[in-house]
């Protein structure tokens, strides 16, 4: 594994081909009174980094400096967001894109540890597919309820934010940001009686995190967290995310066809 912002303009010239070049995608946004407004961005560096040496021993990766502020502006409510609007976010990648692609690398990879941008890094992906010939993939630290990953069973489905996962991974970072004595319980169980509508259920619905009556901006259950759990959950994230990242240095959506075929966009 190289760091890019370490690398000289020649050494960046002569990065193997196929060199996949990560993203870490975070957040600067209000995580209720317990967690640092900067968990999303940390939890992003530490998995994107940990998972590109995990995986630099079978293959060429490049880590990019991570993306601290994103789209994130169901948390403008709150001082200590500090958010891109959708139009700029993509503008960014658009322009990343199109900057790495002139330099010579032809594989992005994006490690997202915030729900807010998942939608609009999917359009990215094929966007600079289109515009710049990059391979394009998006990655996820942890894939968040509402978008059809798991939520502990105390929380009813509907651990989005601030509740029992992210607080034990923080416990694990960096116990010493995380505020347990503030942790409370702040799920909306109330959404429990619709059927269709809701976290992980067949129709979405778009929300801010102050629209559902928990006052504190966390929409889950923290109070169970444990370094113990967040060591688990961040290795299980670094162990998916490097042999993610092992198949995307080699990916190719069609057939088999000559020995250079992985590497012609």
């Amino acid at each position: 594994m190289t760091r890019f912002p370490e690398l000289t303009a020649p050494e960046v010239a002569r990065l193997p081909a196929g060199t996949l070049a990560l993203l870490p995608i975070g957040a600067i946004e209000q995580h209720g009174p317990h967690l640092p407004v900067a968990t999303d961005h940390l939890m992003a560096e530490a998995v994107a980094e940990r998972a590109a040496l995990a995986a630099a021993g079978s293959c060429d990766i490049t880590l990019l400096p991570g993306l601290a502020y994103a789209k994130s502006n169901e948390h403008a409510w709150s001082p200590g967001t500090l958010w891109l609007s959708a139009d700029t976010l993509f503008a960014v990648l658009d322009d990343l894109g199109r900057a790495l692609s002139a330099g010579g690398v032809r594989r992005l990879a994006f490690l997202n540890a915030h729900g807010g941008n998942s939608a609009l890094l999917g359009v990215a992906l094929r966007e600079l597919r289109a515009k710049y010939g990059l391979f394009t993939f998006l990655l996820h630290a942890s894939l968040p309820a509402d978008q059809g990953g798991s939520s502990p069973a105390a929380e009813q489905g509907m651990g989005v934010h601030g509740g029992l996962h992210e607080t034990s991974a923080l416990l694990h970072l960096r116990p010493d940001l995380v505020r347990m004595e503030l942790a409370t319980r702040s799920v909306p169980e109330h959404l429990g009686r619709y059927e269709h509508i809701g976290f992980g259920k067949a129709v979405a619905f778009g929300w801010l995190s102050d629209d559902f009556g928990t006052g504190n901006g966390v929409i889950g259950d923290p109070t169970g967290a444990t370094a113990e759990l967040g060591r688990r959950l961040v290795d299980g994230a670094v162990a998916r995310a490097a042999a993610a990242l092992r198949e995307c240095a080699r990916f190719h959506p069609g057939p088999p066809a000559t020995p250079h075929s992985e590497e012609t966009p």
